[in-house]
């Protein structure tokens, strides 16, 4: 087979295989019984027509409930998702109001009804199938499954379908949706100027990503946007790689031999994971601000004339964020590099010193590459977590300080999460928020995808072992 065949194009492969379903569709159609017929326009008459209820009711009970909520209800908002409503609530000169559309039910039920067809399209496909299948077992003279058989599958070989099944609808109906919703609110002009139902906003295409990216001195997020972005990474850069690296530190240091009380270094570090992070971020944004204790003992023993702006510097600002981190953060790596250390054979560390290898060349050739291999999916979960930080950045700065540069609400240590927050919370600029919401997505999915694929777990395990 040629190296072309092996690799084919990922949309001729698609377009190939729902060639090949649709002349599977016709071909059971055509070499199908009346019950298989049937059942293209009533779901599972087929299965019922055989006996197979277990299967026909199911199918027939999902048809019915689908097109009573398709016609009583779905097909209203359907008619309406391409204007997402024209009818304004009007107020009667008698004093009564006369409701009009809702943007925002149109948007959603819209959106729901159109991802129901969808799936009922699929569950059709599946009738479809099933009776081919069905047939296929009755021409070469073998059982069909009975009811009994049916339901016994569901506790048994499918037990694993029946006992996910109602975990995935909450994951669909509070997860998905919500998440497909929100890419949706991007491409509208939802804000605080078309709140439903006073007022109903309307598409507006890709206008809002223009506007992110752009410097328009009206509309424009550019600068803004590019401010939030490399803050971000660089946040996330040092909060993730100082920590595990002063926490690799930390730990080698404890452990080593010749430390006294290795216990009491140990319970001293794990108290400040004790301490609820919610309490000491905030004890400590307190601490540093314009009259908090280190600037009232700093002006007291006469250290400084005048209060260091800590949180009203930008650069101060983002300094000490990243040095307290350090205390928030070092505990954790020091208890996951505890318990790896003791797992590193000491023959290894014995060999090297032997022969001749310094302090440092065994760490960089036997402790950090066993650190990096064992941690590594570790480390790219740490790295992405830090990208939405919201708890550190919010509860010691609120993402402070700000300036008449930053547009949209945004401060100088706004993460692109807080920055969305601020977005919904404090600007009701639902779109912009939904557009940034989508940023933080992809950033996030191409550092995790760039990263892991440099992790040496990843790279080189068979070498590795």
């Amino acid at each position: 087979m040629s190296e072309k065949t092996k690799k084919e194009n990922p949309i001729a492969g698609f377009f190939k295989a729902l060639t090949n379903d649709l002349k599977e569709i016709g071909v059971t159609f055509k070499e199908g019984s009346i019950g298989t017929r049937l059942s293209y326009l009533i779901m599972g008459i087929g299965h019922i027509m055989r006996g197979q209820f277990a299967r026909g009711i199911p199918l027939l009970a999902a048809e019915i409930i689908f097109f009573v909520y398709l016609f009583a209800f779905g097909s209203g908002y359907i008619s309406k998702f391409a204007t997402l409503g024209t009818l304004k609530r009007k107020a009667n000169p008698d004093g009564t109001i006369t409701p009009g559309d809702n943007s925002f039910l149109i948007l959603l039920y819209g959106l729901l009804t159109i991802i129901l067809i969808v799936f009922f399209i699929l569950l059709w496909r599946l009738n479809i199938k099933d009776n081919r299948k069905t047939e296929l077992l009755i021409k070469a003279g073998k059982p069909v499954p009975t009811n009994k058989q049916d339901l016994h599958s569901l506790l048994d070989e499918n037990f694993d379908k029946t006992l996910l099944a109602l975990p995935v609808t909450g994951i669909f109906i509070f997860t998905v949706l919500p998440i497909i919703f929100m890419i949706f609110v991007a491409f509208t002009n939802y804000d605080a100027k078309h709140q439903p139902p006073a007022n109903l906003f309307d598409w507006v295409g890709l206008k809002n990503f223009v506007n992110l990216f752009s410097n328009n001195a009206a509309t424009g997020l550019g600068s803004t946007f590019i401010t939030v972005l490399v803050w971000t990474l660089v946040w996330a850069f040092f909060a993730t790689f100082l920590n595990y690296f002063l926490g690799i530190f930390v730990a080698m240091l404890i452990n080593k031999k010749g430390i006294k009380f290795k216990k009491l270094w140990r319970t001293i570090l794990v108290m400040t994971i004790a301490v609820p992070q919610f309490v000491s971020l905030l004890y400590v944004s307190k601490m540093f601000a314009g009259d908090g204790l280190v600037n009232t003992y700093l002006l007291k023993w006469g250290i400084i004339d005048t209060a260091i702006p800590f949180w009203t510097n930008a650069t101060y600002a983002r300094i000490l964020i990243i040095i307290i981190n350090l205390w928030v953060g070092i505990p954790y790596l020091m208890l996951i590099a505890t318990g790896l250390l003791m797992n590193i054979p000491a023959d290894l560390y014995e060999s090297a010193e032997i022969d001749g290898a310094s302090h440092w060349q065994m760490f960089k050739k036997i402790t950090l590459p066993y650190m990096l291999f064992v941690t590594g999916p570790y480390l790219l979960t740490q790295f992405t977590g830090n990208l939405n930080n919201f708890n550190v950045i919010y509860l010691l700065t609120q993402g402070g300080p700000q300036s008449m540069k930053l547009k949209g609400g945004a401060g100088y240590t706004d993460l692109l999460v807080t920055w969305l927050y601020k977005m919904v919370v404090n600007k009701t600029d639902y779109k912009m928020a939904a557009v940034i919401g989508i940023m933080v997505f992809i950033v996030t999915s191409f550092v995790s995808i760039v990263v892991y694929n440099m992790l040496p777990s990843v790279k080189n395990e068979e070498g590795f072992q």
